[in-house]
């Protein structure tokens, strides 16, 4: 039988979700879940804004912003890790250590044995007696759903350790209301901008395209993640703010000058062309000074929603705006006259 502290030698820099066996390791079904440290608990669910048609994710203005990369979270019940380690024996024991054999699981959890490890501090890690059984509380486990964007291998690296019901441990990396917002960032889905234009055909160089979005499409969507078996939440909330136009082309201008459209008290954005408009300047729209040969512009409306938080201790505050872009064909024709 391999020891614990050669094993995670082995192991140590390999991610912990490329390591299975019988190659279903990772799959978030039953004591799968509970053998991943690549897997959260995080629960994210939707508490208001349109849930049907297309939508996607946003993408974060700051490109140097990144969801947190790890955190600690309860992974077993005192229970649990007995049916676990007396059942399976095969997962990860730490954020990048992984114990293979029930005998490394029952040693240290069950019969108190002390663990060696490589990037926990101090190395060596105190045993437990028969998994605490008869104590109120969860052991807990680092997690990091892309262990490849970790590159310092001391965060969230402790062996699993126990932590008493009703507690968050006060250590470096514990969870917080927003680790759990930040993760929910990425969770968030938003409609897709469908913008409407007039022409819908064909635009004619030197007229204005107009570009409107009817009212109600764009509400805020607010989204709410728990970390089971710990009382902490966040809530998330993606309210739409502008509408921005790229025409795809240089040989264009925009209304506003800057492209960027605000967003009506009632949730429309523009105004829609009505006959007799031809002559005005609309206010969000496109005006193409050259016709396109061939292909067509590829115009680039792109919402930006804005990002805010709230949780359960009492916190929040603001998260980088996001943006979701769609593309649409622009056909541009030149005429000598136009009799209106």
């Amino acid at each position: 039988m391999m020891s614990a502290s050669f094993l995670a030698v082995l192991l140590s820099s390999v991610p912990a979700d490329a390591i299975g066996h019988g190659g279903t390791y990772g799959n978030a079904k039953g004591t799968e879940l509970s053998a991943s440290a690549h897997h959260s608990r995080i629960e994210v669910t939707q508490v208001s804004g349109p849930t049907n048609g297309d939508r996607g994710t946003v993408s974060a203005t700051d490109v140097n912003w990144k969801p947190p990369p790890c955190w600690y979270e309860p992974v077993f019940s005192p229970a649990q890790l007995k049916n676990f380690a007396e059942n399976d024996g095969d997962g990860d024991v730490g954020l990048r250590d992984g114990w293979y054999g029930s005998k490394l699981w029952t040693d240290h959890f069950k019969d108190g044995k002390d663990a060696t490890t490589i990037f926990t501090t101090p190395s060596t890690v105190k045993g437990y007696k028969n998994y605490n059984l008869g104590k109120d509380g969860y052991f807990w486990r680092g997690v990091a759903p892309d262990l490849s964007t970790l590159d310092d291998t001391s965060l969230c690296s402790r062996l699993m350790f126990w932590v008493d019901a009703g507690k968050v441990p006060d250590v470096p990396d514990a969870p917080t209301p927003k680790t759990l917002a930040e993760y929910a960032y990425n969770k968030i889905k938003v409609p897709s901008t469908a913008i409407q234009v007039k022409p819908d055909t064909k635009s004619t160089v030197n007229l204005p395209t107009w570009v409107w979005l009817d009212k109600g499409r764009f509400q805020a969507v607010k989204v709410r993640a728990e970390l089971p078996d710990t009382g902490l939440w966040a809530e998330t909330t993606a309210k739409p703010v502008a509408l921005h136009l790229a025409p795809g082309t240089s040989d264009a201008e925009t209304y506003p000058a800057s492209g960027d459209c605000t967003i009506n008290d009632d949730g429309s954005i523009g105004t829609p062309y009505e006959k007799g408009d031809a002559d005005k300047t609309p206010s969000c729209g496109i005006t193409y000074l050259h016709a396109t040969n061939g292909a067509p512009y590829r115009l680039k409306a792109s919402i930006t929603w804005q990002i805010s938080w709230k949780g359960s201790d009492g916190s929040g505050g603001d998260l980088p705006d996001g943006t979701f872009a769609t593309t649409q064909d622009m056909t541009v024709q030149e005429i000598q006259s136009v009799n209106r």
